[in-house]
This record gives structure tokens, C-alpha cells and sequence, in this order.
């Protein structure tokens, strides 16, 4: 027997448009290790809008009820082709009810209790999700507190973690007002870690000043590489996080640490024996990254997403992570939204172009 509900996709077709859509679905009897969720939040975050609308151009998109059709730009759609024809379920991280499970004993242990997932489809009114990857929310702990308790605070605890398995003792993090910014902050104040934090406008400074940060740079300030040294000075910090990507961000962290790194130094045409490390896990400028390799030899800019990090720490030890965000769930790693937005309301024009902006403090959260 099965339930209908509403589930929103995403399709990319041949005729270079890009359609999401609030469509019917028929949600069947979960088996095995199954469950069934009703859902009751579930965050949007920049990974599910890599997927929701990719390189879509919302300016130039038509707006109907239920329905956003946009139009992708070539680059775009050499960049999607893989998706091409497939429509494609959204939503990372959620929320909900167990309302029914298959037939082992742990799913069926489930019925009935409020769980956060990672089930891949939160946008929508019901999710099958894999018992094995729920996470039971503690009496007194809401759908919207326990919504966003994966991508973000994994994230954070995974930054971490990499820093300490690679022998950094220090972190650099750019984009540093965002959500998950905000939870470093206080994830790194706990655990006695330098970090400096750049932002983008001297209100994301205040912001990060009222959580007690001690290292703020505006990138956009006039001396903004001269702040950056001396922080990497003070906080010895060589391994960064970048959420920007494109530019040239990664460029900057690179020579700037190379700037420390030498100084004082004997001169080496092979640059300082400083290891110099960017990760890059964000799109926010999809434009090209720019390397100049004027730091030497000793340095490494790579890539870094969660989900590959959980596998390389195993079961075990995204139990003890996320045992650990459970417990802080709603101090160190409690999550801010600006509005709570239906299914319906998530497809209207103004709300769409608001979240797809990625603006500091404007987070969403779908509450089907």
C-alpha cells in the first residue's frame, strides 16, 4: 500500500532549460532496512542548490504555479550533461516522522519517532530514508532544531578533524559568517584552535565579534593581505578552508602563508619548506581559480567534500560525530533560519531568487 504526497525534482532537457517542480508522488511501503518519513523541516544549503537549480539563470526564468522553468547557459550545460533527462530528486538533510519501515527489526524499532537523515529527497511532504542512517532526536529537540544536525555540523567537526590527521595546528576559513562558519567559530573556541575567519563586509565583522572570534578579516578592506599575514603569524595557521572556489581567494591564502612561511628564512628558490595546504569545498564564485605559484614548491590546493570525509572515518566514526553534534545540538551547533517557506511558497519568484542568493544570515528552511 502506498501513501501520495508531493515531492519537489529537478530536470535538466535538451532544449537548455532547467525545471523544478512540485510534482504527485506515490511513496510505496519501505522494505528491509527502509523507513518512511513524514517530513517536517529540512534546510536548504548551497550543496542542495547545486543540485536544485545548478547553473541555472534565475534572472530570466518563468515563474508559473508550482513550477520554475529557467534557462541554462551553455558552460551550464556541458557542466550538467551527466543529469541530462533526469529528474532528479532534491533535498540533502531533514526532519520528519517514521511512519512506517520495513521488515528488520532496528527500522521497525524507528515507527513513531522523530528522526534526522540524510535521505538525498527532504523536499517533500514524505521521504524513504535507510534506518541505519537515521539518528533519533532527543526528547525536547524540535523537527527545525534537528533538521540541519548533518551537512553543517559534520562539516565542522570534519574541518577539524582533517586539520588534526594532517598535522595542521591552525585553520583558515573563508565565507566565515555563514552558518556553518558561525559554528567553527564556536566548535574552535572549545577545542583551543587558532582560527582566523574572513569575511566579506564589516557587518559580517560584527557578526563574529558577538561570538567572541578573535581573528576577523575583511577581505574587501583596502589592507586586507597585510591583516591576513599577521593573523597567519599569530595563529601559525596553514591550512585553509575556502567556500569560494573561483578567484583569487586560494591565491591569496597561499601567498600570504608563503609570506610567513619565509620569512626570516634562509633564501630558496624552491620557496620555504612550510607545507601550505587550500582546501577548496564551496562554488559561491564559479569562476576559474587562479594560482599564480608564486609560494614555492611546498603547497597543495585540493578539494574537500563531506561525504567522502564520513567514509574515510567509517561507521564508527560518524557515530562518534554524530553523537557529538547531538549533544550540542542546540548551542554549538544550533542553526539560525530567516524564514520557514512550504513547498508551494519555495517555487514563487521572490523566495527562490532570496535563497538562490546565499546571502549571509538568509538561511531557509522547508517545512513541508
Amino acid at each position: 500500500m502506498s501513501i501520495s504526497g508531493k515531492q519537489i525534482t529537478s530536470t535538466l532537457t535538451a532544449d537548455g532549460n532547467l525545471t523544478v517542480a512540485l510534482t504527485d508522488k506515490d511513496f510505496s511501503d519501505p522494505k528491509g532496512f527502509e523507513v518512511l518519513l513524514q517530513v517536517e523541516a529540512a534546510p536548504i544549503n548551497p550543496s542542495d542548490l547545486g543540485l536544485l537549480l545548478g547553473a541555472a539563470d534565475l534572472g530570466n526564468a518563468e515563474f508559473l504555479p508550482g513550477r520554475i522553468v529557467a534557462p541554462v547557459p551553455e558552460m551550464g550545460m556541458r557542466a550538467m550533461a551527466a543529469r541530462l533527462g533526469d529528474r532528479v530528486a532534491v533535498g540533502n538533510e531533514g526532519a520528519g516522522i517514521v511512519i512506517a519501515a520495513g521488515e528488520e527489526p532496528y527500522a521497525q524499532s524507528l515507527i513513531g519517532k522523530r528522526v534526522t537523515c540524510v535521505a538525498g529527497s527532504m523536499y517533500a511532504s514524505h521521504a524513504i530514508a535507510d534506518a541505519r542512517s537515521c539518528i533519533p532526536l532527543p526528547d525536547g529537540i524540535s523537527a527545525e532544531q534537528g533538521a540541519g544536525a548533518f551537512v553543517n555540523p559534520l562539516t565542522a567537526l570534519g574541518f577539524v578533524e582533517t586539520m588534526r590527521a594532517e598535522g595542521f595546528a591552525g585553520i583558515i576559513h573563508t565565507a566565515a559568517a555563514s552558518n556553518l562558519g558561525q559554528m567553527l567559530v564556536k566548535l574552535c573556541a572549545e577545542e583551543g584552535i587558532p582560527l582566523v575567519n574572513i569575511v566579506r563586509s564589516a557587518a559580517q565583522v560584527d557578526i563574529l565579534k558577538q561570538l567572541g572570534a578573535q581573528h576577523i578579516i575583511d577581505s574587501s578592506s583596502p589592507d586586507f593581505m597585510a591583516q591576513l599575514v599577521a593573523a597567519i603569524s599569530t595563529t601559525g595557521a596553514y591550512l585553509a578552508f575556502d567556500a569560494i572556489g573561483g578567484g583569487r581567494m586560494a591565491n591569496d591564502l597561499l601567498t600570504a602563508m608563503e609570506q610567513v612561511a619565509s620569512t626570516g628564512a634562509d633564501y630558496s628558490r624552491y620557496g620555504s619548506n612550510e607545507l601550505k595546504k587550500v582546501y577548496i569545498y564551496g562554488m559561491l564564485d564559479v569562476s576559474p581559480t587562479v594560482l599564480t605559484r608564486s609560494y614555492g614548491f611546498t603547497w597543495a590546493c585540493d578539494g574537500w567534500l563531506l561525504l567522502p570525509f564520513l567514509a574515510k572515518v567509517g561507521m564508527e566514526g560518524q557515530a562518534k560525530l554524530s553523537m557529538r553534534v547531538l549533544s550540542s545540538l542546540t548551542t554549538t551547533f544550533a542553526s539560525a533560519y530567516k524564514a520557514k517557506i512550504g513547498l508551494e511558497e519555495m517555487l514563487t519568484r521572490d523566495v527562490a531568487l532570496a535563497y538562490n542568493a546565499k546571502a549571509t544570515g538568509e538561511k531557509y528552511l522547508v517545512t513541508p
